[in-house]
């Protein structure tokens, strides 16, 4: 029995999907502006793990991931690298190239489907008709809003209620909109605009995944995930406008991993606590990192700690070195293992895999001596986990002028007593590969 814990809900849940033996799972994708981040790592490490669980147990999983390959801040980075926000291509094809990169790094499976926002414009643009056809949007000036008093059911997932949400400072003001919580489903842009019933211009953000989501599934979504930063207001919206157009429940599992965070805080580049995954694989082999993902649950927050890094990494090795003898050509997979059966259990209670790691590594001894059980339990990581458990060569660190000047600067904040600067600067030389032992400061 698999269960997941419902966001809407707030909830656990046994998952039954629509369609016997079929799933339509749909996964925010990222906005391809910038090399993709740590946070990012853990968000599509998490769905890859449903991905793979849902597919062990038999379903025929049709996968979908995003890129919002159109946004104020890609047009921005076009303006800032080239002086033209029409090369926006440039900037995003870059590090969508950089993103797929990462997650092969990982192991991800790459999904059925990775539709971009700017392939998809005349499906928006029907999507956002219809909603005006029904009332439930409005056009004004070029760009079209959707009117958020008109879903009665507006916060039902992030459980906020409209009236304190009009009484927030965070509400944008814009003379444009009847109501100050009505969000943009199209924005009037001339400059890299798309043709539309009301000019040129290009979709707001959150009406994109509705539409794919709605194009390519054509019905209800059983899983749509996603980081719990999206919950509000881009998944709120995404329900309003999907079931304000469609009179039927928009998805049946909403699914969102935590935070990761740094320091105790939320990892944001305006805090400058922000790590790219390229620059943690230069340190890390890419399956500790998966590995470090997987260990904590999924709805947690993660405290990011190169120390707690560097102790996965001897864990990871641990596994690798045990399961170095055994070849795909000594599985069974008829046969029952209690080691798998035990693991499955925590991982169909809404991905525990701490407790799955926990009885894996409770029972290594036990499988030193039986061979075939081993080798079951070797392919399962692969499949399941997505743990590739291949020979991990060490890394030789060359000291450069970045390293100098980093530990420079911390020896000099050590001096100074600035102990949050101190760790800041250990982490970054952590993540080049320093390991920092300090000495009484005279």
């Amino acid at each position: 029995m698999l269960v997941f814990t419902n966001t809407l809900s707030q909830k656990k849940e046994v998952f039954v999907s629509t369609h016997q033996n079929k799933v339509a799972m749909y996964v925010c994708g990222i906005t391809p502006y910038d090399y993709p981040h740590i946070g990012h790592g853990r968000c599509y490490v998490t769905f890859d793990l449903v991905y793979r669980l849902l597919t062990f147990l038999g379903y025929d999983v049709t996968y979908v991931r995003n890129f919002t390959d159109i946004d104020d801040k890609i047009l921005k980075r076009a303006q800032q690298e080239f002086g033209d926000v029409s090369r926006f291509h440039d900037i995003t094809n870059r590090y969508i190239k950089a993103f797929g990169s990462d997650m092969k790094q990982l192991n991800c499976v790459a999904p059925k489907h990775e539709p971009r926002v700017t392939q998809m414009i005349p499906q928006i643009v029907a999507f956002t008709q219809g909603l005006i056809e029904k009332n439930a949007a409005y056009e004004k000036d070029g760009s079209v809003y959707f009117r958020v008093h008109k879903f009665a059911d507006y916060g039902k997932l992030s459980k906020q209620k409209i009236e304190d949400l009009q009484s927030g400072a965070r509400v944008e003001v814009d003379e444009c909109k009847e109501n100050p919580l009505d969000f943009a489903l199209w924005k009037k842009d001339d400059e890299v605009g798309y043709d539309s019933p009301w000019g040129k211009g290009r979709p707001g953000w959150h009406i994109e995944c509705s539409a794919m989501a709605h194009d390519l599934f054509k019905g209800v979504v059983d899983i749509h995930g996603g980081g719990m930063d999206l919950m509000f207001p881009h998944h709120e919206n995404e329900i309003a406008q999907s079931e304000s157009l469609y009179p039927a429940p928009f998805v049946k599992y909403w699914l969102h991993n935590a935070f990761v965070r740094i320091n105790k805080e939320k990892m944001s580049k305006s805090l400058n606590n922000f790590f790219t995954l390229h620059e943690v694989f230069e340190q890390f082999d890419p399956m500790v990192i998966r590995f470090y993902f997987l260990k904590h649950h999924y709805r947690n927050p993660l405290d990011f700690a190169f120390e707690d890094i560097i102790a996965t990494e001897k864990a990871y090795k641990r596994l690798v070195n045990f399961f170095a003898d055994v070849t795909d050509s000594s599985i069974d997979k008829n046969s029952t293992n209690p080691t798998i059966t035990e693991m499955m259990t925590c991982l169909q209670d809404d991905l525990n895999t701490s407790g799955a790691f926990g009885i894996l590594f409770e029972q290594l001894p036990a499988l030193v001596t039986n061979l075939q059980a081993k080798a079951q339990v070797k392919q399962f990581l692969i499949d399941v986990m997505g743990l590739t458990l291949q020979h991990i060569p060490e890394k030789q660190v060359a000291l450069t002028p970045e390293i100098q000047l980093l530990l420079q600067q911390r020896e000099q904040a050590r001096v100074d007593k600035d102990w949050k600067l101190s760790d800041e600067l250990r982490d970054k030389l952590t993540a080049l590969g320093v390991d920092v032992h300090d000495k009484k400061l005279k």
